[in-house]
């Protein structure tokens, strides 16, 4: 079997709850007040934690990217945007005490060694290696320095590429995520027999970042053997910003929740029995007992 992931008081792995993650990501859109909504969204819902994401700006983009035009309420420029939907110390501190006035995990995506370091100041119980990061070797090592869980997406990377992460990440306290990074993804990009061939190869709980429309990929994917869920979350679809569309707002986030608790027990042991429940049925239709 594969080893368990403890993340704070939660341990992710075959045998215990599937942990759902609701994405924030930068759907919040630069507001805090926006974000806070989101939280309480992936409270109501009973997600067991919420994610950002956390980019050094002029680490992460070049120059050239940086002053591309690209029109904003922050301003003209793709930079503009960029810096607009960062949050600082300020917003982050506000963020962590609602978390926990909340009851709710919270970590986030860091997009380089700076922003894993200015995030390691709250302390969070894990860090989450995006897919564009995942050929970063130099950001994995600094990661995994944290002594932290990491959750590693696998979206846009060959199985060589996902392989040389893993030697580098090792795989104790590593949860490795199937990923398309389409967004929002089509069914046919979906593939989740990849989640199969993972547990087969990997030696650590596997999951599954989705990006499709609705919710029964997501669903699928912890019947096919996924411990842990991620999804975008939002307030809107119709909201502005790149990720809203492939997001859940939060009645499908409720939906998809609800029914992937409802799976071990869909699932049963595999043994066929005649239920109690079944007897009177027996009794009434029956012809010959």
């Amino acid at each position: 079997m594969a080893k368990c992931v403890k993340i704070a008081n939660k341990t992710v792995g075959d045998g215990f709850p599937c942990f759902i993650i609701a994405e924030i990501g930068i759907n919040h859109n630069g507001s805090v007040s926006l974000a806070k909504k989101m939280i309480d969204i992936a409270v109501t819902t009973g997600c067991d934690a919420v994610k950002f994401q956390k980019r050094t700006v002029d680490v992460v983009y070049t120059k050239e990217e940086l002053a591309k035009e690209r029109k904003s309420v922050f301003g003209t420029t793709n930079g503009d945007l960029k810096r607009g939907l960062e949050f600082g110390k300020e917003e982050y501190k506000e963020i962590d005490s609602y978390c926990k006035e909340k009851g709710i995990l919270w970590f986030a995506s860091c997009w380089d060694e700076g922003a894993v370091d200015f995030i390691d100041q709250f302390d969070p119980p894990c860090y989450k290696i995006a897919s564009a990061s995942l050929t970063d070797d130099n950001l994995l090592k600094h990661t995994r320095s944290k002594g932290k869980p990491i959750l590693l997406s696998t979206g846009m990377s060959t199985m060589e590429e996902i392989r040389h992460a893993v030697s580098i990440l090792g795989e104790d306290n590593l949860i490795i995520y199937h990923c398309t990074s389409t967004y929002p993804s089509n069914a046919e990009e979906t593939n989740l027999r990849a989640i199969e061939s993972f547990k087969k190869e990997f030696s650590c709980p596997i999951g599954y970042s989705g990006h499709e429309r609705g919710v029964t990929p997501s669903i699928l994917a912890v019947a096919l053997g996924a411990n842990s869920v991620e999804r975008h979350i939002t307030t809107d679809r119709t909201n502005w910003g790149s990720d809203q569309a492939a997001s859940l707002e939060m009645a499908g986030l409720y939906h998809m929740v609800r029914d992937i608790r409802q799976v071990p027990d869909l699932l049963g042991d595999g043994i066929k029995v005649v239920y109690s429940r079944e007897l009177p049925i027996i009794e009434k239709l029956r012809r010959v007992k």
